[in-house]
């Protein structure tokens, strides 16, 4: 492999580190859509979202509804949560805007967990930082409203692809808030018609990003000072 992955995890890594992972990461093109693992399903690979890649993690609730409990884009990856060993899904874990991963078999990164304490405690922080936005997103669902949350969603999907337009449909963002198409569509219809938002097809663009701010819960707020806290700046996701 020449370079590191556009990755931010992995980029952290001292180059001993990822000397060690180096050799096991297999990039693969996965499309939007695409679906890495069912709930249920043996988690038996770590993948690293790479570019504007994202992927979400979709909990199943009442009337065959999902709502999204974790965005993962290059500031992290999927599967580091499971730990040490072979586990099982808990969520959908789903391509949200496709693009590149970089797949590490879960073998291979146990294996250089035990050659190196400085891997272990990198990926053990990571570990720590997704449990803290989980716990976030289960605190915002609860106690702030569809506008707050759904201004949120946005942003945080910005960040991660980067631009002013995001390939976001207004089903996808129906299915980051747990609600009806149509529901989601009435929002983005009253942010448009402040001038806030516009839409394209297969895209929402930013029109006045400092508004959207102010609409925003502080949720990605309180997630980012803890990645900062906790990792440094470097991988902030920002």
């Amino acid at each position: 492999m020449t370079g590191r992955p556009q990755n931010d995890l992995l980029r952290q890594l001292n180059h001993q580190d990822f000397e060690l992972l180096a050799p096991h990461l297999q990039p693969v093109e996965v499309e939007t859509s695409h679906i890495l693992h069912h709930a249920g399903d043996g988690m038996a690979a770590v993948h690293f979202p790479c570019g504007p890649t994202l992927v979400s993690f979709a909990v199943p609730v009442e009337d065959d509804r999902e709502v999204e409990s974790l965005l993962v884009g290059r500031e992290g990856a999927v599967g580091i949560a499971s730990g040490r060993t072979p586990s099982l899904a808990y969520s959908r874990i789903v391509v949200k805007l496709g693009g590149t991963l970089f797949r590490l078999p879960l073998r291979a990164f146990e294996q250089a967990q035990q050659r190196s304490a400085t891997l272990q405690e990198s990926f053990s922080r990571y570990a720590d930082c997704q449990f803290a936005q989980l716990l976030q997103t289960a605190a915002c669902n609860a106690a702030h409203s569809i506008e707050q949350r759904a201004a949120k969603w946005i942003i945080s999907a910005q960040e991660r692809v980067g631009g002013a337009e995001i390939p976001l449909t207004h089903e996808q963002l129906a299915g980051m808030l747990g609600v009806s198409r149509s529901y989601a569509s009435r929002v983005i219809q009253m942010f448009k018609a402040r001038r806030i938002l516009a839409t394209r097809r297969g895209a929402i663009l930013i029109l006045d990003a400092a508004a959207l701010e102010a609409r925003a819960c502080s949720c990605n707020d309180w997630v980012k000072k803890h990645f900062d806290e906790v990792l440094g700046a470097a991988i902030a996701g920002g």
